[in-house]
């Protein structure tokens, strides 16, 4: 069975958009963006909900194409393309770069890819990631956190149905005052 970890930048107050849906608030720096290559050339499949995806696929298709994209842009844009990714979303006709569209109920395929043989899956966007948490499915939190108060936005975190407990994993720190804390599900 694969592990599925949920993991975005986050404001110290907990949203991953402030409230016009602005996600240019995050302190950023190369020693950041390599940590989300490795992340994200760690997994085999990113399920994306609507808005991320949207914000994703807004910039990333070309991100290596800027004038001022660094070289860990540079590799973070390219894997991005190359990654298999699933979209779901009940709004959206089509999507592409290497992406697949589910409309619906996005928990029985988060439990079948999940339940399929292969490596590590990503979920990204709060709303798909609470659907995920409900069912059980996320076995693995990074929560990177930027030293920014938001107010209000969408939130990382949604209510839950019942507590759930977690082990502290690991811990780094990124210029700019960016601290990753990933967390494992304490079965």
């Amino acid at each position: 069975m694969r592990k599925l970890t949920y993991g975005m930048n986050v404001s110290l107050d907990g949203y991953v958009a402030g409230p016009d849906g602005d996600h240019g608030w995050g302190a950023s720096s190369d020693e950041l963006f390599a940590w989300w290559l490795a992340e994200e050339q760690a997994v085999d499949v990113i399920a994306y909900g609507r808005r991320l995806w949207e914000a994703m696929s807004s910039y990333w298709p070309t991100g290596d194409q800027q004038p001022d994209a660094t070289p860990a842009q540079v590799a973070f844009a390219r894997n991005w393309r190359d990654t298999p990714k699933v979209v779901f979303s009940s709004t959206l006709a089509s999507v592409d770069w290497n992406s697949r569209l589910v409309t619906g109920d996005p928990v029985p395929e988060l439990t079948r890819l999940k339940a399929e043989d292969g490596g590590p899956l990503r979920v990204g966007g709060p709303t798909l990631a609470a659907a995920a948490m409900r069912a059980g499915l996320v076995d693995e939190y990074a929560v990177v956190s930027h030293p920014v108060l938001l107010g209000g936005g969408l939130p990382f975190l949604t209510t839950l149905d019942a507590r759930v407990d977690l082990d502290l994993v690991e811990t780094l720190t990124f210029p700019g005052g960016v601290v990753m804390t990933r967390y494992a599900v304490r079965h």
